[in-house]
């Protein structure tokens, strides 16, 4: 703690005072993120850090294995996040980070691991299709470090899949008004993979190219008949 200490009495002291108005602003004008992250709670991997983004430029929500558990009736802190970054914050952008190293995807390897964490493997059932998908489509006798990461990224696949569930994110997908991304951070390298949802495949992010996205807007209407009243 005292490196802790350390560090928010420099920010007071050596920080703060050149950012004040920024600050300031912030709390007059309130927030207006860019982008919604879901990543994984590993205090390796800051999405700020990562994308070197100030103050109220990104919305975060953290937690151990950056799951995104399906839409239900009962209410949860991501489902809470999700709902209030784009409904009430307006984000045009959802990205699923995972990583490199995971230690939530080594637990769902070894469960028994988990004997001692009931809840930590309660919440890791979430990712469980990710696991049986590695299993069962991925070549037999795979080396343990290549199954964890095959698992880390198809993880991210699956709680992009889970993500579609939620109707405030069905909505704005909808009505051409969000998009979402799969990434994967390479802790040792600083590499960030981007999923490519037409290509089915996760590409380096390169900052000359263009964005690969998991999923584009798609405007659409169901019933023809009320196509020209949604236009209007």
């Amino acid at each position: 703690m005292d490196t802790i200490i350390q560090g928010i009495s420099t920010f007071r002291a050596q920080v703060f005072p050149g950012q004040r108005r920024m600050y300031e602003q912030l709390v007059r004008d309130g927030q207006h993120p860019n982008a919604l992250i879901i990543a994984c709670a590993d205090s390796r991997v800051s999405p700020e850090h990562i994308t070197q983004a100030g103050p109220g430029e990104l919305f975060v929500c953290r937690n151990a294995g950056n799951i995104v558990p399906p839409f239900a009736q009962q209410n949860g802190g991501v489902s809470s996040a999700i709902e209030y970054a784009v409904v009430a914050l307006g984000v045009r952008d959802v990205v699923v980070c995972g990583h490199s190293d995971c230690g939530a995807m080594k637990g769902l390897m070894n469960p028994e691991a988990l004997a001692k964490m009931p809840n930590v493997a309660a919440w890791l059932r979430h990712a469980a299709a990710a696991e049986r998908i590695v299993c069962e489509a991925y070549p037999a006798g795979m080396d343990p470090k290549e199954h964890h990461r095959a698992l880390a990224l198809e993880n991210v696949i699956v709680q992009l899949a889970n993500l579609r569930t939620h109707p405030s994110v069905a909505a704005a997908l909808a009505k051409g008004r969000l998009r979402l991304h799969g990434w994967f951070f390479e802790i040792e390298t600083g590499t960030l993979l981007a999923y490519d949802g037409e290509a089915g495949r996760f590409v380096p992010l390169v900052h000359e190219a263009e964005l690969p996205v998991a999923e584009a807007p798609a405007p659409r209407v169901a019933a023809p008949e009320y196509a020209r009243v949604a236009a209007e």
